[in-house]
């Protein structure tokens, strides 16, 4: 299946919420086609109308300068349709999680500091 891309100015607001790598079920870290390792980064969407939404994202390289609870920007970011024994769902992908700057109290100015960032593609 092709990966979608996902507009990320359409998300609202997206905070990191935890950073863990991605392992196997046998707790040995994953690594992208190039050898580098995947992390996860949990992703809290609030947008400016509807419901709140956790997304996993995962990304090539420990993601750095992350502080649990501030605004990110969503990188390249790319969504995956996935089914196995009866079960399906969408997963995550990006280039990167990047550190933006706090959202001061402006409607919209963290989502329009992710499309700056170089996450609305």
């Amino acid at each position: 299946m092709k990966n979608i891309p996902v507009d990320v100015a359409l998300l609202g607001t997206a905070r990191a919420i935890a950073v863990a790598p991605k392992v196997d079920l046998a707790g040995v870290q994953r690594v992208d086609r190039d050898g580098v390792a995947t992390w996860v980064v949990s992703v809290a969407l609030a947008p400016e109308e509807g419901r709140a939404s956790l997304i996993e994202v995962s990304v090539p390289g420990e993601p750095q300068g992350l502080v649990l609870g501030m605004p990110v920007g969503l990188v390249g970011l790319v969504g995956s349709f996935w089914e196995i024994e009866g079960r399906a769902g969408v997963s995550f992908r990006a280039e990167r999680v990047t550190p933006l700057l706090p959202d001061l109290g402006v409607p919209g100015s963290a989502a329009k500091s992710a499309a700056a960032a170089g996450g609305g593609k």
